[in-house]
């Protein structure tokens, strides 16, 4: 998950992560994101935005 950039923003506000919190987070997204049919190892972009 190197080459992975992720972000966590809370109502406009960026929350920084350490390098723990930043694997766990990519490892969990996009291992669900790929086992998605139709979604390919090649995809560029993933956005989430979950509200309440």
């Amino acid at each position: 998950m190197e080459d992975v950039d992720i972000v966590l923003e809370i109502d406009g506000k960026k929350l920084p992560m350490n390098d723990f919190v930043r694997k766990i987070l990519c490892g969990m997204i996009t291992g669900s994101i790929g086992t998605l049919h139709g979604v390919g190892n090649d995809w560029k972009t993933i956005n989430i935005n979950l509200r309440r």
